[in-house]
C-alpha cells in the first residue's frame, strides 16, 4: 500500500460538558501541574522526561456504543459467534503444520527457511494470534469451554502457550482501556524513557512481541486456572511431537514465525497504529475548556483486514466487543455517521515507517486515565462490589 498520512479529525460529539478532559503536552516536564498538583500521582520518571496524554473522563467507546444503539438498534442483531472462525483456524493451523514440514531438512541460516518465515509464517501466525483475540470474546461458539480449547489449538503453531493468559489480560484491556495500572497494553514509563528515540523506537517495533509478551507479567499476574493447565500441557505435548517427528528446525520454524508476526512485518503495525496517538494534538485539544477529547483508537480498513479477522476496525471492534470479525464491516456501514469523522489509518507499514522516525509519534504517544476500569479474572483478588464482574461481561 502507498504510504499514506494517517487522516485526522477534531470534530466532537459530545458535549463539553461530557468529555472535559485535561491533556498533558508532549515535552519536558517541569511546571506545577506536572509535578502531580493535577492530582493524577504519576510515575516520577513520566514527570520528569516526556509524559503520557492524560485524562479525566472515561473511555469513549461505552458511551458511543450506547449512542449506536439509540441511533441503530439493530446493530445488536449482528453480536453473537461466526461459525466460519473455527474453519480458518484448522485452515491456518494445517499451512503453519505443512510449512514445518518442508523445512525440516532446511538449515536454520538459508535464506529459503527466513523467507518462508518472513512470508507465509509470520503471516499465519500473526492471523493466529488474532483468530485467538477473536476467540477470547467468545465469538467461535457459544460455549466458553469449546471457545477455549479451540483458542488452545489455535496457539500450537505459536509455539509457546498464551492463550489462556490473554484473555484476562485482553478482556481486562476493553474494560480499563487506558487505566494507568490495569491496561497491560500500555507502556510503562520505562519504556517511554528509554526508548524514545529513533533508534530506541526501531529497537521497539523489532523486538515488541517480547513486549507484549513480557509487559503484563511485570504490571500484575493472572491466575493459573484449569484452562492454563490445559494450554500449557497441550503446547509442551504438540512441541515435543514437532521435535521427535520433524525435527528441531521445525519447531525453530514455529518460533521464527511468531517472532517475525510481531516484528517489522506489514502485519504487525496494527499493534502499534489500534491506540497510538497519531493526530496531531492541537492547543485547543489542549486546553480542557473546549471539551475535545484526544482520540485514542484508530481503525484501519485497507486490504490486510483479510488476513487479520478484521482487527484494524478497531473502534467498531472495541464499540462493540459481541460482534464477531465477519460482521464489522457492516456495523460500520451501519452506523457510518458515528465513524466518518474518526481518525483513522491508510496503511500499517506507514505506521511503523513514522513511528519510528516522526519525531512526534512515539511510545509516550497513549492516553492514560488513573482511575476507572476493572480487571478480568481477578477471583481471589479483592475489589469493591461495584467493581466485580458479572457472568456476562466475563462472556462478553
Amino acid at each position: 500500500m502507498a504510504p499514506s498520512a494517517v487522516q485526522t479529525a477534531t470534530s466532537a460529539r459530545r458535549s463539553a460538558e461530557d468529555e472535559k478532559t485535561t491533556i498533558q503536552l508532549q515535552g519536558q516536564g517541569g511546571d506545577a501541574s506536572a509535578q502531580g498538583e493535577d492530582g493524577l500521582g504519576r510515575d516520577p520518571l513520566e514527570v520528569k522526561y516526556r509524559d503520557f496524554f492524560w485524562t479525566y473522563t472515561e473511555e469513549p467507546h461505552r458511551t458511543r456504543r450506547l449512542e449506536i444503539i439509540k441511533a441503530h438498534p439493530e446493530v445488536t442483531k449482528l453480536c453473537g459467534p461466526e461459525p466460519l472462525t473455527k474453519y480458518v483456524v484448522l485452515l491456518v493451523v494445517s499451512i503453519q503444520v505443512f510449512s514445518a514440514y518442508l523445512v525440516r531438512d532446511t538449515p536454520f541460516f538459508s535464506p529459503y527457511f527466513w523467507l518462508l518465515a518472513y512470508v507465509v509464517g509470520a503471516t499465519a501466525n500473526q492471523n493466529l494470534f488474532l483468530a485467538i483475540h477473536e476467540i477470547s470474546h467468545n465469538l467461535a461458539f457459544r460455549s466458553p469451554t469449546a471457545n477455549r480449547l479451540l483458542a488452545i489449538f489455535a496457539n500450537l503453531p505459536i509455539g509457546i502457550p498464551y492463550s489462556a493468559s490473554f484473555r484476562p489480560y485482553h478482556l481486562t484491556h476493553h474494560k480499563s482501556l487506558g487505566v494507568d495500572g490495569l491496561d497491560t497494553d500500555l507502556p510503562t514509563a520505562f519504556e517511554a524513557i528509554f526508548l524514545d528515540s529513533i533508534l530506541g523506537k526501531a529497537f521497539f517495533c523489532t523486538f515488541q512481541i517480547f513486549f507484549y509478551a513480557l509487559r503484563p507479567m511485570a504490571v500484575y499476574r493472572v491466575p493459573f486456572t484449569w484452562v492454563s493447565a490445559v494450554n500449557v500441557a497441550t503446547q509442551l505435548a504438540f512441541d515435543a511431537v514437532i521435535l521427535r517427528v520433524l525435527g528441531t528446525q521445525s519447531m525453530l520454524y514455529f518460533v521464527l514465525s511468531s517472532f517475525l508476526a510481531g516484528s517489522l512485518h506489514p502485519l504487525a503495525g496494527h499493534f502499534i497504529a489500534e491506540h497510538y496517538v497519531y493526530a496531531t494534538v492541537t492547543p485547543a485539544q489542549a486546553d480542557a475548556a473546549n471539551g475535545i477529547p484526544v482520540p485514542e483508537t484508530y481503525s484501519y480498513y485497507g486490504p490486510l483486514n483479510l488476513l487479520t479477522y478484521n482487527v484494524g476496525l478497531h473502534n467498531e471492534h472495541h464499540d462493540f466487543p459481541a460482534v464477531p470479525w465477519t460482521r464489522l464491516h457492516k456495523l460500520h456501514d451501519i452506523a457510518r455517521e458515528f465513524y466518518a469523522d474518526l481518525p483513522h489509518h491508510t496503511s500499517w507499514t506507514y505506521v511503523l515507517w513514522r513511528f519510528i522516525f516522526d519525531q512526534n509519534v512515539g511510545i509516550r504517544c497513549r492516553v492514560k486515565r488513573k482511575e476507572g476500569g476493572r480487571l478480568v479474572g481477578q477471583g481471589a483478588r479483592k475489589q469493591k462490589p461495584t467493581e466485580e464482574w458479572k457472568e456476562d461481561e466475563l462472556q462478553s
